[in-house]
C-alpha cells in the first residue's frame, strides 16, 4: 500500500457542494456521470496525492457525518484569511499541544480542522 486515493464525502447537492470545495481551494479532477443520475465528482488540493468524491449514494454515509479530516496549512493565519474573504466562515483556532486548528464546516456540515502555525 502507498497512500489514500480517495475519500467519500457525503453531500445532499453534489453541485452545491462542488462549488463550495472550489470555493474552499479544491480543483475538479473528473466530473462525469455516473450510477443512478448522480455524478461522480473528484477533487482534490494542489500537489495532493488524496482526493475527495462528492458522494450522495451511500445509505450509511448521511450528509454531514464526516469531521476530524485534517488539512495543513503553512500559514494558518494567511489561510483563515483567504477563506474569509471568500465568504467562507471559520471557527476561532485552538491551541494545543500539538498544534493549532480551526475548523470549516461545508454546506452539509461536514468538518474539516485546518492546521498549521
Amino acid at each position: 500500500m502507498r497512500f489514500i486515493d480517495v475519500i467519500s464525502i457525503p453531500v445532499t447537492d453534489q453541485q452545491v457542494a462542488k462549488e463550495f470545495y472550489l470555493k474552499f481551494g479544491f480543483k475538479i479532477i473528473v466530473e462525469a456521470p455516473f450510477q443512478g443520475g448522480a455524478n461522480w465528482i473528484q477533487m482534490g488540493l494542489p500537489n495532493a496525492e488524496t482526493s475527495i468524491t462528492l458522494v450522495n449514494w451511500f445509505p450509511g454515509l448521511n450528509p454531514g457525518s464526516i469531521q476530524g479530516f485534517v488539512i495543513k496549512c503553512d500559514n494558518l493565519d494567511a489561510t483563515i484569511a483567504g477563506l474569509t474573504e471568500k465568504g467562507i466562515e471559520v471557527a476561532t483556532p485552538d491551541k494545543t499541544p500539538w498544534g493549532r486548528f480551526a475548523t470549516v464546516k461545508d454546506p452539509d456540515g461536514n468538518a474539516w480542522s485546518l492546521n498549521g502555525k
